[in-house]
């Protein structure tokens, strides 16, 4: 198992067809698979060996599809960047890595004497764009020219396919290690489900390229043998001209964008009519999100896959079939083909149906482990389990139900509330347009539970109105103490809402937002 063989696949059988759309630019598959065995030729000629790192730093593009096959052709190891970090966070995961090659498009160009200078081990910088070279870089396209195309490594296995960093939400990132056995069992366990990518779909890349969401979905559909078509980031007008204009048939999107794109005004300017499917996930949905996107497009299926960068990332599928089903819709749904599920408490003692503990996971998806971390990997990886830090319960039926992070647990006058459950619940209020949910310290209650949130344009809404909306909907004692009113949520660059943001502004001797 190895992440080019889709491609080997594809060079056999249909040759002649389209693999990559981006903008007006149109290629076949002999036409990448060309291109890739020269990149990789060209990274070799670099010096790139066995097992080096080599990092992306890029918007979307048919050219980060090129990465992705490039770097194990040449026997080397991925390392996509996140695109919303710092200079000094994408600096850590480069120093931490030991990368020292590093592709990067125009729009992260500027960047470049910055990271040279906190990173000086990076040796060599690949410009992608159409920006004046910059000084030191040198030319992706020219490098593809004058390179030899080279035989694939054919690097798979247990082998290190990538090190992807996660988004960081409770601390500083870790560089999580996996396989190509962990990708391709994740692959297989997505495609034996039924419900995500075919042969034949054309699959639009609108979510960040460096997650694993959208990783995944573009290595399922590689193995599958779809047409990719890549937008350079999520804007509610390029997804529907890219999906009209394309005949996009499957898209991958994270819960926020699914709710600006079917509010947004035009929407029905747009031919979707070729949309079967909405896969989505990276963060929790709002039923009234689902509720909305079912009214405004309801021809296309919706499946939710719940998952992780150290599981590769597929955990669960909540399949369209369970969609129809209200209270399934609250769950993240059953075990994947290819996952085991056990909830335990906190002795690692598994528990019955409806009783909430630690979510854990086990098959061949499970990360390898942490770069540099022995201590968290240990940690992590007990008794042949990921122990993933969520909280949830299994029905009798086998659906998983998320409840929370177990470090967003809030414990209020000796009461555990869970703060996914309490944001469901204020996101249903019309006037919301995105909501988190935290506790805060408090003399009386030991923590309160607290509500920030982002208005829809042009509503209003008080602390007391949205209070009372709470607890017609859940226990009185988890509805919101306090409320702030607030322009915009921290998140990461995969749409997580940043808790730890949050609390840091609720600290002592910190002011807190207004309200």
């Amino acid at each position: 198992m190895y992440l080019t063989q889709g491609l080997h696949r594809a060079v056999q059988q249909t040759p002649d067809a389209v693999m990559t759309i981006c903008g007006d630019r149109q290629r076949t598959v002999k036409e990448v698979a060309e291109r890739v065995a020269r990149l990789a030729g060209a990274l070799r000629g670099l010096g790139v060996k066995a097992g080096d790192r080599v990092a992306m730093l890029s918007l979307n593009s048919d050219h980060y599809h090129e990465y992705l096959l490039a770097v194990p052709w040449a026997n080397a190891v991925l390392n996509p960047v996140n695109i919303r970090w710092s200079p000094a966070e994408i600096a850590y995961s480069l120093r931490d890595s030991s990368t020292t090659v590093l592709f990067v498009d125009d729009t992260f160009a500027d960047l470049i004497p910055v990271l040279r200078e906190a990173h000086p081990e990076l040796t060599t910088v690949i410009h992608i764009g159409d920006i004046p070279q910059p000084a030191g870089a040198l030319c992706y396209q020219d490098m593809i020219d004058a390179a030899e195309p080279i035989e694939d490594a054919r690097r798979g296995g247990e082998d290190l396919a990538g090190v992807f960093y996660t988004g960081g939400t409770t601390g500083l990132p870790k560089g999580v290690q996996l396989s190509h056995a962990n990708l391709f069992t994740s692959s297989l366990g997505a495609a034996a489900s039924g419900w995500f990518v075919s042969p034949g779909d054309r699959v639009l890349h609108a979510a960040p390229m460096f997650h694993l969401a959208d990783l995944a979905t573009w290595y399922t559909a590689l193995a599958q043998g779809a047409t990719q078509v890549f937008i350079p980031a999520f804007e509610p007008i390029a997804v529907l001209t890219a999906i009209a204009q394309h005949r996009v048939t499957k898209t991958l999107l994270v819960p926020a964008m699914i709710q600006v794109l079917v509010d947004h005004p035009a929407i029905a300017d747009y031919d979707l009519a070729s949309l079967q499917g909405i896969l989505y996930g990276a963060s929790p949905i709002a039923q009234a999100v689902i509720e909305r996107t079912m009214e405004v497009l309801p021809s296309v299926t919706l499946t939710q896959g719940f998952g992780m960068t150290e599981l590769a990332s597929l955990i669960t599928v909540l399949t369209p079939e369970d969609h129809c089903d209200e209270t399934l819709r609250r769950s993240a749904g059953r075990a994947a083909p290819h996952t085991e599920l056990r909830i335990v408490d906190p002795d690692d003692n598994e528990l019955s149906a409806g009783a909430i503990g630690e979510i854990l996971v086990r098959g061949g998806h499970v990360m390898t482990g942490y770069w540099n971390q022995p201590r968290e990997t240990a940690e992590a990886l007990r008794d042949g389990w990921m122990h993933t830090g969520d909280l949830g319960y299994l029905d009798e039926a086998g659906y998983l139900f998320v409840v929370d992070r177990i470090k967003d647990m809030i414990v209020t006058g000796g009461e555990n509330v869970y703060s996914a459950e309490v944001e469901n619940a204020v996101a249903q209020h019309p006037a919301v347009a995105s909501c988190a949910v935290i506790g805060i310290p408090d003399p009386d209650w030991g923590e309160r539970v607290h509500a920030v949130v982002v208005l829809q344009p042009g509503s209003a809404l008080t602390h007391d109105d949205l209070r009372y909306h709470v607890k017609a909907l859940i226990a009185g004692y988890k509805a919101p103490r306090s409320t702030d009113f607030v322009a915009a949520l921290p998140v990461s660059g995969a749409g997580k809402i940043l808790k730890r943001e949050l609390r840091k502004r609720y600290e002592p001797g910190i002011s807190h937002l207004d309200r």
